[in-house]
């Protein structure tokens, strides 16, 4: 989806309310500046135990809250964002659990928790998403797929998808069992582009580049070929064979990474290493 077509269907949907959103690291922080940018709401409640280390004049429409015990009394967000580590999660929502009860909507982006799982947590009645977004969200170019337990209406389904297109692609499934190649795929994905970036860089060097230049090129390689691939119609395998001569340069550097034990089947290992670790963050 191109950036005006986001910025289109995010100005499709009535202004909510208020979000409150439950941490502000990384990911949060990159969601929370694309809904700014886009005024998608009319007020933003942050509750992060770092609260004091956040800068306070982001937007007058914006409050920072050190403890969910700091929320107001009659505070009814129309959707909740969480956004804290996994390994907590079991400990800091049942504080929500009220939230939830009187209707609002939770969207998880955490790794691995399900939608039983935050069931247990916030009620089975409570209206839930479960997301997965990938760290390009930070300058709005993430992709993040999102599947729905059968509390979320229309409405909502429509308010989370705006959330989330903020920072990105969104895509929807109904098939919860997906989640675990998307963690390990999209979300996990990024970690291994970065790799490839350094290893290129590395073996530029030893190739007899400078540092620097080593390290210029390798990235915008990268970035370069990735957004090619984003446009082209061709499939990959068809961009790469375009780039590949007979008894070239090319093919004398994919016939190692195309060998038997070459690139494909170590990235296989590596994917499916990363879909069990999610399994395994299930609870």
């Amino acid at each position: 989806m191109s950036e005006a077509s986001r910025r289109r269907d995010a100005a499709a949907v009535t202004p909510i309310p208020s979000i409150l959103l439950i941490g502000c690291g990384r990911m949060g922080g990159a969601l929370l500046s694309g809904w700014l940018e886009r005024g998608l709401a009319e007020r933003y409640v942050i509750v992060e135990p770092a609260a004091g280390a956040l800068p306070k004049t982001v937007s007058p429409h914006v409050t920072f809250l050190a403890a969910a015990d700091l929320l107001a009394a009659d505070f009814r967000p129309a959707i909740g964002v969480i956004a804290i580590k996994p390994q907590i999660m079991a400990e800091t929502l049942p504080r929500y659990r009220a939230l939830a009860e009187a209707g609002t909507l939770f969207l998880s982006i955490a790794a691995g928790k399900t939608l039983a799982f935050l069931a247990r947590q916030l009620g089975p009645n409570a209206a839930l998403v479960r997301a997965m977004p990938n760290t390009p969200a930070a300058i709005g170019h993430g992709i993040t797929v999102a599947c729905a337990n059968g509390k979320v209406a229309a409405p909502g389904r429509a308010q989370a998808n705006a959330l989330l297109s903020a920072v990105g692609e969104v895509a929807w499934i109904d098939d919860e069992g997906l989640m675990d190649a998307v963690t390990a795929v999209s979300g996990s994905g990024p970690a291994y582009v970065f790799l490839l970036i350094e290893c290129l860089t590395k073996a530029a060097i030893e190739a007899g580049l400078p540092e620097a230049l080593a390290d210029r090129l390798a990235r915008a390689t990268v970035a370069g070929a990735g957004e090619l691939a984003k446009v082209s119609p061709e499939s990959a395998a068809a961009l790469r064979e375009a780039v590949t001569s007979p008894g070239g340069t090319t093919r004398a550097a994919l016939d190692v990474l195309m060998a038997q034990d070459g690139f494909e089947p170590l990235l296989r290992r590596a994917v499916l290493a990363a879909a069990k670790r999610s399994r395994d963050l299930a609870d």
